[in-house]
């Protein structure tokens, strides 16, 4: 048996319920054993929000599903018959594997976010910011420089007619 991974359109915002219904579908169809896995990529985020710390789930590729399987009649015709389900990535009427290179940095990207979940940062340079906490309280001032692995911000404030540099963790800024 030779397993290859592919990608399949799906509509976007249900991946989840199709995923699920594949694996129902193939399973009640007795080729559970062609298709051991059905993957919604997705990566963890982590947010700062109220002083509080939140992870969640953020898709890589909405509306796509990435699946390993063997390719065979019973097992295209099971998948072409799930609702949702939209068609292979490739050309019509040829599923197009995708490549190990492909596979290995999506699989990776996923298990790198569940050890340590990606900042969210959406600031960017230029940004005008204001100070919520700390001894620059409710002071205004310019993002300069974003590091968003650490989750920190340069921010240019004004003291004393001077233009000082000041690091930040993006929590402690509100956009104006």
């Amino acid at each position: 048996m030779t397993l290859e991974w592919y990608f399949l359109r799906v509509q976007i915002g249900r991946e989840d319920r199709i995923r699920k219904n594949m694996v129902a579908r193939l399973k009640q169809a007795g080729l559970d054993q062609f298709v051991p896995q059905v993957l919604v990529p997705t990566e963890s985020i982590a947010e700062h929000r109220g002083g509080k710390r939140r992870v969640r789930k953020k898709k890589l590729y909405p509306g796509y599903l990435m699946v390993q399987m063997e390719l065979n009649d019973d097992v295209w015709f099971a998948l072409r018959e799930t609702p949702g389900f939209g068609d292979f990535v490739g050309s019509r009427n040829h599923a197009t594997p995708m490549t190990p290179d492909e596979v290995e940095n999506v699989l990776g990207r996923m298990d790198e976010s569940k050890t340590q979940p990606k900042l969210s940062v959406q600031y960017n340079k230029g940004d005008r910011v204001k100070i919520k906490q700390g001894p620059f309280e409710n002071i205004d001032g310019v993002v300069e420089e974003v590091n968003p692995e650490k989750g920190t911000l340069e921010v240019a404030v004004t003291i004393f007619g001077r233009s000082t540099p000041v690091s930040l963790g993006y929590w402690e800024v509100e956009p104006i």
